[in-house]
């Protein structure tokens, strides 16, 4: 019956995601809270380095604001807004100057049409939609003996997978584009440039984990249905 749900052997699949998910949450934190702590030599904030960036870009329709939330920092292609938490916004942290440049490399992304992202943005309210059902629909197969809609669930569910599978090549690209923004427009030094990249590095960890989780639990799910 649906007890299965909660007490399977399948739960085991879930463990290595787990323990992941759990290590890049702290790697992320971690090397974020230290390099916090390292100001850049230009003394630039996080605010300032967005709009030099989106400037040197030709991208004036975009906004730079400060919200609040720790590490909330994110780029809305709906309204062209670039919101940046408090520890970045007004920071000349090494970890404020990465964060920046990495969410302007989504803007970036968006002003050129990059591929992933449109397809990322398309997918979003089927990801979004599946996320919310797929748990009640499985649930009911298994209660009511339904195949359907086990079916149905693992349907809606594969739109949230590949939503997390699609995050990673946009992260990583982003991540990129802002290396190359913070080089090229001599806002780091050198030697500050590795120090940048570790800080996005630990935060790329944070999807890879979500991928595999969003994976690990599609196969639980069709194993699930197969009983």
């Amino acid at each position: 019956m649906y007890y299965g749900l909660f007490y399977d052997w399948t739960w085991l699949l879930l463990i290595p995601a787990i323990l992941l998910g759990m290590w890049a949450s702290w790697k992320v934190r971690s090397t974020f809270n230290k390099y916090s702590r390292v100001a850049s030599y230009s003394q630039i904030r996080g605010s300032e380095v967005a709009e030099e960036i989106l400037e040197r870009n030709g991208i004036a329709d975009v906004k730079v604001e400060q919200v609040g939330g720790n590490l909330s920092d994110h780029y809305d292609p709906r309204k062209k807004v670039l919101r940046l938490s408090q520890s970045v916004y007004s920071s000349p942290s090494l970890s404020a100057v990465g964060v920046a440049a990495h969410e302007c490399g989504h803007a970036i992304q968006h002003a050129t049409g990059y591929l992933a992202l449109k397809v990322r943005n398309a997918i979003y309210p089927l990801a979004a939609f599946g996320s919310y059902l797929f748990i009640p629909l499985l649930i009911g197969g298994l209660i009511f003996q339904w195949g359907f809609l086990i079916k149905v669930g693992i349907f809606l569910y594969s739109f949230a997978v590949f939503f997390t599978l699609i995050t990673l090549p946009v992260e990583l690209d982003a991540s990129r584009r802002a290396i190359e923004q913070l080089r090229s427009g001599g806002i780091l030094q050198e030697g500050e440039i590795s120090s940048a990249k570790k800080v996005l590095s630990a935060a790329a960890w944070t999807y890879v984990a979500s991928a595999l989780a969003a994976l690990v639990w599609l196969l639980r799910m069709i194993l699930l249905s197969r009983r």
